[in-house]
């Protein structure tokens, strides 16, 4: 969610309604760690009405601040009240906002370090599948845990060192900014393949535009998918595997017969579909790779699909379909942490402000 405030992952404040009903938060998530704050009021309709007109004069003071969420305080007003109904998870608020602020200061970092080096986006796209793909279904183990860092030097993984030492090296800035703890590599793998995409689709837009950065960054803001990103950046909180993932589970690439890349991803999930729209993530020459796949009656009609929707301004049906796969491959074996990168909030002594 690069560039997206802290309001964009709360619901607009009608969070009270006219009769003090607190409205729910919009996104669910694993137990807390934080206990679930009670807000409560008058109780119902009557009650307020019954209430005298100094009260009536208090609760519309509380209304106002109440509105006042994308804000530290109004968050530790609306903890630490007990006069509105329904229930206000505070705490809850403010990991979201650590996260999101986390998360885009790992893409500035990204985007700075793929920007010093596009030669390497084909080797990041191509280290993110197979990581992602050692999954088995069977035994649920294996999928995008970051053990290729533990399986660099296996024939399937030649050639993609240069794309590890670089995400390590970004990994030292990263953490070196992070309040809540070091990035996993299972996390910051994904979301380099996030970021080299981007590069690419940003590329394609300039090079629409006859080389013209400017121009391209225009064409890419108004029909880029960049907007459909949003379920890939909730999934956030991978967990490393301290050990390698078992050897045979992914095929070398360059050396595989579509036959099978087919099963390969037929096992984990998937199919023909999104074997050719992830092309570009078999190799460094997605033209080449796409010759072989075309020659098989499965894959024929999607690589064609894909081919001619990069012709288009937009692009939409190529991108939308590799963001959406590259966003079931990142979480395969994956339970997401949900406060992974969170941290203690300060508090804030209510008594003291004057309001």
């Amino acid at each position: 969610m690069a560039g997206a405030t802290f309001l964009s992952t709360v619901q607009a404040p009608a969070l009270l309604g006219a009769r003090g009903v607190a409205a729910s938060s919009s996104a669910s998530s694993p137990a807390r760690r934080h206990a679930h704050i009670q807000v409560c009021s008058k109780g119902n309709a009557e009650g307020f009405e019954a209430a005298g007109h100094e009260e009536r004069l208090r609760f519309r003071r509380r209304d106002f601040f109440g509105g006042c969420v994308g804000t530290a305080i109004g968050l530790e007003m609306i903890e630490g009240s007990t006069k509105f109904t329904g229930v206000a998870n505070a705490a809850d608020l403010i990991e979201r906002r650590q996260r999101s602020e986390f998360q885009s200061s790992i893409k500035d970092t990204l985007y700075t370090a793929i920007k010093a080096k596009p030669e390497l986006v084909p080797s990041l796209l191509t280290l993110a599948l197979n990581d992602a793909i050692t999954y088995d279904k069977a035994t649920k183990t294996g999928g995008a845990n970051g053990s290729i860092r533990l399986e660099i030097s296996r024939p399937e993984n030649s050639g993609l060192s240069a794309a590890l030492d670089l995400l390590t090296e970004a990994k030292k800035e990263i953490d070196s900014n992070s309040k809540g703890g070091p990035i996993s590599f299972a996390d910051l793998i994904q979301f380099a393949a996030q970021s080299a995409l981007k590069r690419s689709f940003l590329d394609a837009a300039i090079a629409k535009c006859g080389g013209n950065e400017e121009k391209g960054r225009t064409l890419y803001s108004a029909y880029g998918s960049n907007g459909q990103w949003g379920l890939f950046d909730r999934t956030f909180g991978r967990t490393d595997a301290q050990e390698a993932d078992p050897e045979g589970r992914v095929p070398d690439w360059s050396k595989a017969s579509v036959q099978e890349m087919k099963d390969k991803f037929v096992a984990v999930g998937l199919g023909p579909r999104q074997l050719a729209v992830m092309s570009a993530f078999l190799g460094p020459d997605q033209a080449a790779t796409e010759e072989r796949l075309i020659a098989d009656p499965d894959c024929r009609p999607w690589v064609e699909k894909y081919q001619r929707s990069r012709e288009t301004v937009s692009r939409t049906d190529y991108e939308v379909d590799l963001i959406t796969t590259l966003t079931k491959l990142s979480s395969l074996g994956q339970k997401i942490n949900y406060e992974a990168y969170t941290y203690p909030k300060q508090k804030i002594d209510l008594g003291k402000l004057k309001l």
